[in-house]
């Protein structure tokens, strides 16, 4: 996965931490989550606040 796989990203978040309200997570720890999925291999430094966003954005939508 790379930063651009925001969909994915956020349903790998889903899985991955179930009972985390996406609505309570800050920008920068959402960066930090995404680093630690398996799969992940992008550079931390690419991302920026709009991409975290959209995470986030993705995973609200997941979490219904």
């Amino acid at each position: 996965m790379r930063w651009t796989d925001t969909e994915q990203i956020a349903a790998a978040l889903a899985d991955r931490h179930p009972d985390t309200s996406p609505h309570t997570v800050e920008p920068t720890e959402i960066r930090d989550l995404a680093a630690r999925l398996s799969g992940f291999s992008d550079d931390s430094t690419r991302c920026n606040r709009r991409i975290l966003e959209s995470i986030q954005l993705a995973w609200i939508d997941r979490a219904g």
